[in-house]
């Protein structure tokens, strides 16, 4: 873990914006517009997918994937110049938000200024072919770390980023050996000592195919030694398993524990329902009641919250990363209070740096509990909107529901739960 990764980070809420599909004109003028909106949801950090210029060559797509990447040191012409991206920044921070950019260091596209300039800094099989570690990634030309003339430039490209921003999310940053991120941030640090990176951390599978072909690539406990925040893909295999009936919501449960003792006492994972790589949380969870409970529940795990945009109004369509795909924000559903106010919440010390602990019940019902000293706050989920009981160690009363400011009865140690979520603390009884 880095050693100086303070766990205050754990508070953070994360918008995630792909520029190009935000607005119709898919700009970052454009974007301005929409800031009071996301500052208003309880937003601290805005990601930017990866705003540089496009590689034209294998192109996937009329527009391509913005994760192939032409010119690192520039500006999409059709997303806007440097001058507006400094422009967007600026209001950012004006707005009280932290900016943070996409950072695509595994590869480049195939027509890149790099790859041009520096042949010698990209992977190639024997007969002198490019050469990817994952054959899928058509569009793409991946680089070879061993060339520490590399090191410098992708450096130095971080160096004049952290001028303007306050963040870095890393696509794929496992592939990337451990040993430059871990140069990267000492030398970033020098710029802009409190940088926040996030790693695109992976999940068992996908490492154990890459090293089986005898590459780099980290696990999250490595991972962790470089950055602050990494992806909860160690257990996403087991929530789809989850979700897809093969395997029980106490096994589920077990592997979230078990993050607790897996990785240091300061981990911070980013918790998320969805992202521009999977599909939208609204179209795993079809029924409202689920998609609330559900993001309820991921938002009060320990850890920071992602916000995909369109998330908070349901969208059910991902959008696609290769053609434009302008997000529709007309729909009849808005969570956009109840995440903010599960941010509100994700502030208090009990949630920060308390013990936590989860527990599942029947008819898919799981409790997440959080104790310091003698206070408890328990969040109770139910993922498959079903009525239950669950078992509580807190006091028999009446106490607020933190959501909603209903009356929650706790008798007997028992709570009746209706299929909505209940958040409830001790000291905090419901008054009449």
């Amino acid at each position: 873990m880095a050693d100086d990764t303070s766990t205050d980070l754990r508070k953070l809420q994360i918008y995630s914006v792909f520029v190009r599909n935000h607005t119709q004109a898919g700009t970052l003028k454009a974007l301005e517009a929409d800031l009071p909106r996301i500052k208003a949801l309880g937003t601290d950090f805005i990601w930017l997918l990866p705003i540089n210029p496009v590689g034209e060559v294998d192109r996937k797509g009329k527009l391509g994937s913005p994760y192939s990447i032409k010119d690192y040191r520039k500006i999409d012409p059709a997303q806007g110049t440097w001058d507006d991206f400094i422009h967007l920044a600026e209001q950012i921070h004006r707005q009280g938000m932290k900016l943070m950019i996409d950072i695509v260091y595994n590869h480049t596209s195939r027509d890149s200024v790099l790859l041009k300039q520096h042949p010698e800094y990209f992977l190639h099989d024997e007969q002198g072919k490019l050469f990817n570690k994952n054959p899928e990634w058509s569009d793409v030309a991946e680089l070879d770390y061993s060339n520490h003339d590399l090191w410098n430039y992708q450096i130095e490209t971080l160096k004049q980023y952290a001028k303007i921003v306050d963040g870095f999310r890393c696509d794929v940053a496992p592939q990337v050996p451990l040993p430059f991120w871990l140069e990267a941030r000492k030398e970033v640090a020098e710029v802009k000592p409190n940088i926040v990176w996030l790693a695109e951390s992976t999940g068992g599978d996908y490492i154990r195919d890459i090293r089986s072909k005898g590459f780099w690539i980290s696990s999250d406990g490595e991972i962790y030694r470089a950055f602050d925040l990494a992806y909860d893909y160690d257990i996403d295999q087991d929530w789809h398993d989850y979700l897809a009936g093969k395997t029980s919501l106490s096994e589920y449960v077990k592997v979230l524990n078990r993050q607790d003792l897996t990785f240091p006492a300061n981990y911070i994972k980013m918790r998320n329902l969805e992202n521009h790589d999977h599909e939208r949380a609204h179209e795993l969870f079809p029924n409202l009641n689920d998609l609330i409970n559900w993001t309820a529940f991921s938002e009060f795990q320990k850890g920071a919250t992602l916000v995909y945009a369109g998330q908070e109004f349901g969208l059910k369509e991902t959008p696609s990363l290769f053609d434009a795909d302008k997000l529709n924000w007309h729909t009849s559903v808005d969570l956009s209070k109840m995440i903010k106010r599960m941010h509100e919440l994700s502030q208090d010390e009990i949630q920060v740096n308390g013990s936590c602990q989860l527990t599942s019940f029947e008819n898919d019902i799981v409790k997440v509990s959080f104790s310091e000293g003698d206070s408890k706050r328990i969040g109770i989920f139910s993922l498959k909107s079903n009525n239950g009981r669950v078992k509580t160690t807190i006091k028999d009363g009446e106490y607020m529901n933190l959501l909603s400011h209903e009356t929650v009865d706790v008798t007997n140690g028992v709570i009746q739960i209706a299929g909505e979520p209940v958040i409830i603390e001790t000291g905090i009884l419901h008054k009449k």
